[in-house]
């Protein structure tokens, strides 16, 4: 999976020039700009031209699998997924953007040479995108100009950081063979970075927050103090819960990563879970399998039955993510009859992405020892009331929906501002409304059948590859 990292630039141009529009507005209006990007979507690119040497690859991409087993395996007897895990609180897994960037300098040309040479940089979406912002036209590659920087929420997903010293980890980079000249700077969530280049849509606005995209969702959701927690319904599902300015590691296959850190104040950590396939399989449904032309259409006709008619579907298209990392795991439908049609599948795929919520806050349940109360969600699937009903009752648990649901452009919007002076974190707080709360109807006994049934459905994605 790759993006053009130059359309990304494009596109980006385009959004902020619509969003003037529509509200009316010139950058004179604006207090300062935040980024929010994909995490772990890598880009390496030519410090002097600008230019990117290979298309970005997703955090989807499984093809760094090989090169995880032989860091794994690398001088030890034992194979060792977690031999960075004290380091960085991250396995070794395809998913994280260290081994991409080391893939782009073991298979693109003279790239590995260059990057020696400082000729490279890397970095993450917002790296590339403040490089953009902050490059004038006539003078691309003059020193200094462009800055080369990543806020300490992205580059605790590289595997590359030591989360104890905020900085690049020598050894790490070493054993990835990644030259540590190429890397951004690291520097907080919120201050003032620098300003937007005169030539452009936000031309001397300040740059003043970044966040990756589930930290600023935590952000949107104002989920600030420790113990506060929020699940993002996108492309994938990810589970944050705050654990203040202390790293928890995890014991039962959750990721220790920093939640924010506010200029020169504590670093803020969080434990998250990380769900691969959610929106995206509605997605598959559409374009792969054709059940549905509308993405909205996977209510209707879920709704359409009264259960799943025994169906479940497992979408582990990248392997399998928290709380088991089974890169092996491939996508199952199980539990076929005659009877079985599409509106049970449809249903299925909606459940699953309950099921594998239940997972991960049931590891984290298990590893902070003190149960969930209430679920704060967002993003685009949450305005799925059949999803968020069944939510509810696979986890026994309130699960409440806030008035904006696009928490994480709102988390980029509350640390620029609050680097800018816009908003106290006692106004972000209070900003946050509710504005739907669904309540668990479930059986207990039908709860648990469901799920024991679902973790067999599972069992069987087991060892594909």
């Amino acid at each position: 999976m790759e993006h053009d990292a130059t359309q990304i630039w494009v596109n980006t141009r385009l959004v902020c020039s619509q969003a003037l529009a529509t509200a009316d507005l010139t950058a004179t209006d604006i207090a300062a700009v935040g980024i929010t990007n994909q995490r772990e979507t890598a880009v390496v690119w030519d410090r002097a031209t600008g230019e990117p040497i290979h298309n970005a690859i997703v955090w989807q991409d499984t093809r760094t699998e090989e090169l995880c087993d032989e860091l794994a395996s690398a001088g030890l007897e034992t194979p060792d997924r977690d031999r960075f895990k004290p380091s960085c609180g991250l396995p070794l897994a395809s998913y994280f953007s260290g081994p991409k960037i080391a893939w782009i300098l073991d298979n693109v040309d003279g790239a590995r040479e260059r990057a020696e040479r400082g000729e490279l940089c890397a970095g993450t979406i917002d790296s590339w995108l403040v490089w953009n912002l902050t490059t004038d036209d006539e003078g691309r590659g003059e020193p200094g100009r462009p800055l080369h920087i990543t806020d300490i929420t992205n580059a605790s997903r590289t595997m590359l950081m030591n989360l104890a010293t905020g900085a690049w980890d020598p050894a790490t980079c070493a054993a990835m063979g990644i030259p540590m000249a190429m890397l951004p700077e690291i520097r907080s969530s919120a201050e003032v970075y620098g300003v937007v280049r005169e030539r452009g849509v936000f031309g001397g606005v300040p740059i003043a927050g970044i966040l990756g995209d589930q930290q600023a969702a935590m952000f949107g959701q104002a989920a600030l103090d420790e113990g506060s927690a929020k699940n993002t319904y996108g492309t994938g599902n990810f589970l944050l819960v705050n654990t203040g300015e202390r790293p928890v590691f995890s014991e039962h296959g959750l990721l220790t990563t920093v939640c924010y850190k506010l200029g020169d104040e504590a670093t803020v950590y969080a434990l998250e879970g990380s769900v691969a396939v959610s929106g995206s399989l509605i997605q598959w449904l559409r374009d792969n399998l054709g059940i549905i032309s509308t993405a909205p259409e996977v209510e209707d006709l879920a709704t359409a039955v009264p259960d799943n008619g025994g169906v479940y579907v497992v979408p582990a298209f990248s392997g399998l993510f928290a709380p088991r990392w089974r890169p092996d795991a491939r996508g199952v439908i199980v539990g076929l009859t005659r009877f079985s049609d599409k509106r049970h599948i449809a249903r299925a795929a909606l459940e699953a992405t309950a099921y594998q919520s239940r997972e991960v806050i049931d590891a984290m349940n298990a590893d902070s020892g003190i149960g969930l109360t209430e679920l704060r969600v967002d993003g685009g699937m949450v305005v799925n009331d059949t999803l968020m009903q069944f939510q509810a009752d696979v986890l026994n648990v309130p699960v409440i929906r806030p008035k904006v649901i696009e928490t994480t452009a709102l988390g980029a919007a509350y640390a620029a501002g609050y680097a800018t002076g816009v908003w106290t974190l006692d106004e972000i707080r209070t900003n946050w409304a509710e504005d739907q709360r669904w309540l668990p109807e479930m059986p207990e006994d039908e709860r648990e059948r469901l799920y024991a049934e679902w973790n067999r459905a599972v069992e069987r994605t087991l060892n594909w590859v």
